[in-house]
Order: C-alpha cells, then structure tokens, then sequence
C-alpha cells in the first residue's frame, strides 16, 4: 500500500484547504492529525465504498471526506479553519480490515503527511 498526501499550506483562520491523498489501490481510508508535542488523533475516515463517513467532533460540521475511486483518491476538505487546527495531517490505509475506526492502530498503512497552519 503506498499513499501521497498533498495539499496542505497556509491559511487564515475561516480559511479553507483541501487535501488529497492518492492511494495505490482501494481501501478504508482515513485522516490524522498530529500537533506539536500531542498525540495523533483522528480526523476523518470513510469506508472502502464511500457510503459511509465517520469524523471527529472536532471537526464535524467544518470538515467533509470524499473520495473518488476512478482515481484511488481520498480528499479531506477542510472549512472555518482555526488556528487548532494546525498540525501534519497523515492519510492512512486500513487494507485488513471491514470496520471504519478511529484509531491508529487500525490503519497499517500511512503516507508522509502534509503541513496544515492557520494562522489567527
């Protein structure tokens, strides 16, 4: 499983970004973050088809995970940015498993991650 992540940048806080992460096949995917000295927490995830979105509270509502399977590419766009909101985002990969979930370990594939700052 191999996975490129694009897109992040700098933004003023309301901002938006999307992110993009290209897979090398199709799999439960999702989206990270990691801060500065905190630990990864996860954004975002969606199932292998689509139809099914999970996402942190955090973000519900300011944040939407799609992805196109024509393409093997799983987006993350990102509304109402704050500045909490900065961290290194990781796609990741769960090629194992059925379940959507929320946690780390249940992805064994990750990409090299992308730079997120919003300035206040």
């Amino acid at each position: 499983v191999q996975l490129q992540a694009f897109g992040g940048g700098l933004v003023q806080a309301g901002g938006s970004l999307r992110l993009s992460c290209a897979a090398s096949g199709r799999y439960i995917m999702g989206w990270f973050r990691q801060a500065p000295g905190q630990e990864r927490e996860f954004v975002a995830g969606i199932s292998w088809s689509g139809g099914v979105t999970r996402y942190a509270d955090s973000v519900k509502g300011r944040c939407t995970i799609s992805r196109d399977n024509a393409r093997n590419t799983v987006y993350l766009q990102m509304n109402s940015l704050r500045p909490e909101d900065t961290a290194v985002y990781y796609c990741a990969a769960n090629s194992r498993g059925l379940r959507l979930g929320d946690l780390a370990y249940e992805y064994d594939a990750w990409g090299q991650g992308t730079l997120v700052t919003v300035s206040s």
